[in-house]
């Protein structure tokens, strides 16, 4: 598997508007650089670009959603560390027979769309506890920086 490098770290949060409060004179920024609403994963996110690397607050759009449930159990904090790979599928191909489970969509599909690429999450219960996303995206808007 390939993995190209830390895509992007995300923070549960309660109160999106509230935690922008708190985090962006420390990323020192006035607004996120890519805001966006992700409804199948029921997720409101401020994303920051910080040398070449993503910083994202997410909150629930839900309150069944995953990030409550995530929050309901462990608090607010890192949620996910997420690692950009050359390839989605061919990383899931390879990691499953090493073990490593990987949690499905309620349509059963590993492999999740977002944007031009895809995501997937490697269980907790594997990683120490960490929720890992592994991501092919290609992170074009960084090109011309």
């Amino acid at each position: 598997m390939e993995t190209k490098k830390i895509d992007h770290l995300c923070i549960a949060v309660k109160d999106l508007d509230a935690a922008r409060k708190v985090w962006e004179p420390v990323l020192g920024k006035s607004q996120p650089d890519d805001p966006y609403v992700d409804e199948p994963e029921q997720i409101r996110v401020a994303r920051y670009w910080l040398g070449g690397v993503g910083f994202e607050l997410m909150e629930s759009t839900s309150p069944d959603g995953p990030v409550a449930k995530w929050i309901e159990k462990h608090g607010e904090g890192v949620m996910i560390v997420s690692l950009n790979v050359a390839d989605t599928r061919e990383s899931i191909t390879e990691l499953e027979p090493k073990g490593y489970p990987f949690i499905p969509t309620r349509k059963g599909e590993k492999a999740r769309p977002f944007r031009d690429c895809e995501f997937a999450f490697i269980h907790p219960e594997k990683m120490n506890n960490v929720l890992v996303e592994l991501i092919d995206y290609r992170w074009s808007e960084l090109e011309n920086q």
